[in-house]
């Protein structure tokens, strides 16, 4: 790094550990929320709707999989022009990708690992309820479920990079666009 660059950045650094803090509250208070949400919808709740709310906490790790991979992926040149213009959600979208790593790091990593961590709970939550109702195999039960949620969050997280990079400029605008209406308020 030459010495313009660094006195550019000199003024840019935030201190890491304050990052890492954030971080860490919003892992706890998200995480606290969401259990929250899962323990709240499955109780009392049938085995199909204990399914249902597995498949959202599934299927939520992947959208926000999704947004992490194509903030990281997304080129910020059209997004100067549709600022340029006053596109409605441009100004938000050059924000998400100015700060690409806090934005992948929080969507992958704590969205999505708190959402993996909530859908093995749930996934726990009908592995029981299917034993007692039907009297199955306890361990058979719990391997052929934990094996179908891995797959199926594997596999879509898969699909969803792939998307994500194919399309980063159009899901970090319908992001920017979704952040855009919450700014205006």
């Amino acid at each position: 790094m030459d010495k313009d660059q660094k006195r550019r950045n000199k003024g840019n650094e935030k201190p890491q550990y304050q990052w890492i803090l954030r971080v860490f509250f919003m892992s706890v208070a998200l995480s606290a929320a969401l259990s929250l949400l899962s323990e709240t919808a499955l109780e009392g709740a049938g085995i199909l709707l204990a399914v249902l709310v597995l498949a959202v906490f599934i299927l939520l790790g992947i959208g926000f999989d999704v947004v992490g991979v194509a903030v990281t992926a997304a080129d910020e040149r059209p997004f100067h022009s549709m600022a340029a213009h006053k596109e409605k959600g441009a100004a938000e979208a050059l924000s998400l990708l100015r700060n690409a790593s806090h934005v992948s790091s929080f969507c992958n990593d704590v969205v999505g690992d708190i959402c993996g961590i909530v859908s093995g709970t749930t996934a726990a939550v009908i592995v029981t309820r299917l034993h007692q109702a039907f009297s199955i195999n306890g361990l058979l039960l719990s391997v052929g479920f934990t094996a179908l949620i891995s797959g199926l969050t594997i596999g879509g997280k898969a699909l969803g990079k792939n998307f994500a990079i194919q399309n980063s400029t159009g899901v970090v605008f319908a992001v920017a666009k979704v952040l855009h209406m919450f700014h205006r308020r």
